[in-house]
């Protein structure tokens, strides 16, 4: 396969390596994206932590939190970050999040054909179009997570809705003090975005695919040292690769000399009971959807030869 400037650009994106390299590892691996990006990691020469896929679409996330026991976290896309921070739109976001507060729809496709609760004359879908028709711009429910806990649920909302985070917790105390160390956690996994909360969490398939690519890294960059060092090197590189992966074992952003799981029980000493993070959700605005580019002398160009 013919590698591509477009390629090139895309795989820089993903893994923050040179133009060179990109190109380089496309060519060897026939222009699979998957591919090239685990030769550069094998390389050194792009971020294990850095995510395959683009965020290019606008939009907003939205939470809302009932009683601080049921939660909702929406997202809602749009195609200009204009209309994203438009009134109109961001209350319509805010409508949708109320429904789904209480919608019994699993999913978004069975959420839409549901009356609009705010016009039930109306299905969700029908109100979609009438709110696209009125803001002039294509508008996607794309997704909608719901939980509900007899312990404690908080949210967190960063960037005006361009990432919304919901933390769950056993708790024996709910107080302000409570909530509010655990939108500090939520605040921690909207800027590290964890893959996980405790270790025990992370398949041995994970751990052995990781082992693979650091061993390959470690020979391609000390090929002259023994087995035996090059093992312990991958196993201390695992090791901080995965405390930067599992939340309760992240450096706590507001103190580093806490980790997120000191922090937590130092608020749990404080306030006299227990508090264990049970899960996260977090949305980031278009995460995953590639969003088309458009070069506008180009289209200008298209349109007098039409």
């Amino acid at each position: 396969m013919a590698v591509t400037a477009g390629m090139v650009k895309e795989l820089r994106e993903l893994t923050g390596a040179g133009m060179m390299d990109c190109k380089k590892a496309l060519a060897n691996t026939d222009g699979n994206m998957e591919k090239a990006i685990e030769f550069l990691r094998e390389k050194g020469l792009a971020a294990a932590g850095k995510k395959a896929g683009r965020v290019a679409a606008e939009g907003v996330v939205q939470t809302l939190v009932v009683d601080d026991k049921k939660a909702v976290i929406v997202e809602v896309n749009s195609e200009t970050d204009f209309v994203a921070k438009n009134a109109l739109f961001q209350e319509y976001v805010a409508d949708v999040a109320a429904q789904v507060i209480s919608t019994s729809a699993a999913d978004v496709d069975t959420f839409l054909t549901e009356a609009w609760a705010k016009d039930t004359t109306k299905t969700v879908a029908e109100e979609l179009s009438s709110k696209i028709a009125v803001i002039g711009e294509n508008l996607s429910i794309r997704r909608f997570e719901k939980v509900e806990t007899e312990g404690c649920v908080v949210d967190y909302i960063h960037g005006g809705g361009r990432i919304g985070v919901l933390v769950v917790a056993e708790t024996d105390v709910v107080n302000d003090t409570v909530k509010e160390a655990l939108r500090n956690v939520a605040m921690q996994i909207a800027a590290l975005s964890p893959k996980y909360i405790y270790r025990d969490e992370v398949s041995q398939e994970f751990i052995d695919h990781e082992t693979e690519i650091l061993k390959t890294q470690a020979k391609n960059n000390e090929p002259n040292k023994p087995d035996s060092i090059i093992e312990k090197m991958i196993e201390g590189r695992l090791s901080k690769q995965l405390k930067e992966y599992c939340l309760i074992e992240q450096a706590y952003v507001k103190d580093g000399d806490f980790t997120v799981a000191s922090y937590i029980e130092s608020i749990a000493k404080e306030v006299g009971g227990t508090i264990t993070i049970k899960s996260f959700i977090r949305f980031e605005t278009g995460e995953g959807i590639e969003k088309k580019e458009e070069n506008f002398a180009e289209e200008v160009a298209r349109q007098i030869g039409q």
